[in-house]
């Protein structure tokens, strides 16, 4: 795949969240009654409880397709995110962050309203990650934050799942949607989590058959979306209603599912997990950086499957050593 002209490979669209990062262990989440591995929305005075009760944290910017965004960049791809902050302290962090990467982040902050959004990623010993979020700011994009020129730019827009449930947020990624389709641009959309698709299962069926060239999924997100048991049942129905599925599968590696064909991909060599935050959002960043230099399918699965495997490695979910060096030392010369 080639640009066709656009100046951006990828525009991610999500939550501008900071991410504060803290080890745990399992009786922290049982005393705070937090279900492991999920992800819940809290309020603000929850979100200043919590934090009271951890010890040390990272914080560091973060949101999933943010995530995406900033290692599309490392990648040496041209990247572009759109997403709300405060014009807050947390708000400028987040502002430098994303820029600091070298992607395009110019969606204004909000003068008032709710602080800038941030996630309590909880890490237990096993790297398994528990995520508390106050949506703040971010929930409050709306259609006037697109940006349309920059969306007829991108020769893909990418839309994070998490987004769909406010509102107004969810009428601008309906936009977004429109107006890549017709600039004839890709449209990419992450399901981001099983919760999020049991809310919105039939819209983002309708989204997805209508409007998505490339989905991603985990296991749990797809069979959740088709209301199935069996993995390859939830992969045969996909097949069915998107042009082009990457389906993750933690250790069991990756699926991409077309119409008329089905790649399964190996996961990459892991010597230890430390923290799984952010391996979805990776594997899409190392897929989409693949695609978009023109990668086999199955290659640019490698690629998402290298970068997941990398991240988990170390906290946190921007990379601490630049992704294009690491696709070389793995044999990926493209980048």
């Amino acid at each position: 795949m080639t640009k066709n002209g656009a100046r951006f490979d990828v525009l991610g669209i999500g939550n501008a969240i900071v991410d504060v990062l803290a080890h745990v262990d399992e009786e922290f989440l049982i005393r705070h009654d937090l279900v492991k591995g999920a992800m819940r929305l809290i309020d603000e005075a929850q979100a200043e409880r919590l934090y009271e009760a951890l010890g040390p944290t990272i914080e560091q910017s973060g949101g999933s397709a943010a995530n995406t965004i900033a290692a599309l960049a490392s990648f040496g791809c041209d990247a572009a995110f759109i997403g709300k902050v405060r014009d807050d302290q947390l708000g400028r962090v987040f502002t430098h962050d994303i820029r600091a990467t070298g992607a395009h982040f110019d969606t204004p902050p909000a003068t008032d309203g709710p602080t800038t959004a941030r996630c309590l990623v909880l890490v237990t010993p096993d790297g398994e990650r528990t995520m508390n979020t106050w949506l703040g700011a971010a929930q409050n994009l709306s259609p006037e934050d697109i940006d349309e020129e920059l969306v007829k730019n991108s020769a893909i827009t990418y839309l994070e799942g998490y987004l769909w449930d406010p509102p107004a947020a969810k009428e601008a990624f309906v936009k977004a949607a429109e107006i890549a389709r017709a600039a004839g641009r890709k449209v990419a959309l992450s399901l981001s989590d099983s919760f999020c698709v049991d809310r919105h299962r039939e819209s983002f069926l309708e989204l997805i058959r209508n409007s998505v060239d490339i989905l991603f999924a985990n296991e749990a997100e797809i069979k959740s979306l088709y209301q199935v048991k069996h993995f390859n049942d939830a992969m045969h129905a996909v097949r069915r209603d998107c042009p082009l599925a990457v389906l993750t599968r933690s250790a069991a590696g990756s699926v991409i599912a077309l119409p008329d064909d089905v790649h399964v991909i190996e996961a990459h060599p892991v010597k230890k997990v430390v923290d799984a935050t952010g391996a979805g959002d990776l594997f899409a960043a190392g897929f989409l950086a693949g695609y978009s230099r023109g990668l086999e399918l199955p290659d640019a699965a490698r690629v998402g499957a290298m970068a997941a495997a990398e991240i988990i490695q170390q906290m946190g979910a921007r990379a601490v050593r630049p992704f294009h060096e690491v696709a070389r030392e793995n044999g990926f010369h493209h980048f």
